[in-house]
């Protein structure tokens, strides 16, 4: 319909003043797992895609700008290195051939950004893939709550071992970056495959895959 006041013809050939575009700094939140004492961390790519700078928070509360090692969308891998004294002990790396249906994990991350928080369930299947999530998808799923803000976190083992970094979870549909609620489907990326991919990005920059 045609606008009916001079304002409204006024926004109709130059827009609404108040739709001017904000450019204001964009903040978004995840998660993350110290892997060595040299201060590598393994988290998902779509927690820092497109991001200017990564800012990481450790569990004692200090700060600091992490370095983008490399980041890999197809497997939906991403690692980071921070350079702190007195870094935490790094969390052990487990292995998916020793996982069972039915074995009892834990989520560990920063859901919603309230702080670290750990989750427990049961490790629900394996081999979940054609999800449409990433371009190779193995993934673990879980009843352990994950919510936004979960993602890159570990899925650890009754031992502490990780054997997945947390990646998605199915709301109305499957999503990495949902704004609702956490309803008893999360899938992680196993551990084998984002330590092949953590590997590649450390030593090379970028993941390459057999044809």
């Amino acid at each position: 319909p045609a606008p009916n006041s001079q304002e409204e013809w006024f926004n109709f050939f130059f827009g609404d003043p108040s739709q001017v575009p904000d450019n204001s700094p964009e903040f978004s939140t995840g998660s993350g797992v110290l892997i060595s004492k040299e201060g590598i961390i393994l988290t998902n790519h779509h927690v820092i895609e497109g991001a200017d700078k990564i800012e990481v928070a450790l569990g004692d509360g200090r700060k600091t700008i992490a370095t983008l090692i490399g980041s890999d969308p197809d497997t939906d891998i991403a690692v980071l290195k921070i350079d702190l004294p007195n870094l935490p002990e790094p969390i052990v790396l487990g292995n998916l051939n020793a996982v069972r249906v039915g074995d009892v994990v834990l989520a560990i991350g920063n859901p919603f950004g309230v702080g670290q928080t750990v989750t427990s369930g049961i490790v629900s299947a394996l081999g979940r893939n054609h999800l449409g999530i990433n371009t190779f998808e193995n993934f673990i799923q879980t009843d352990a709550a994950i919510n936004p803000g979960n993602s890159g976190g570990p899925l650890v083992d009754a031992t502490g071992s990780v054997i997945g970094v947390n990646s998605a979870i199915a709301s109305l549909g499957f999503s990495a970056s949902s704004q609702t609620g956490s309803i008893g489907l999360g899938f992680a990326i196993p551990i084998n495959q984002a330590r092949k991919t953590a590997e590649q990005l450390i030593t090379n920059g970028k993941a390459t895959y057999p044809v």
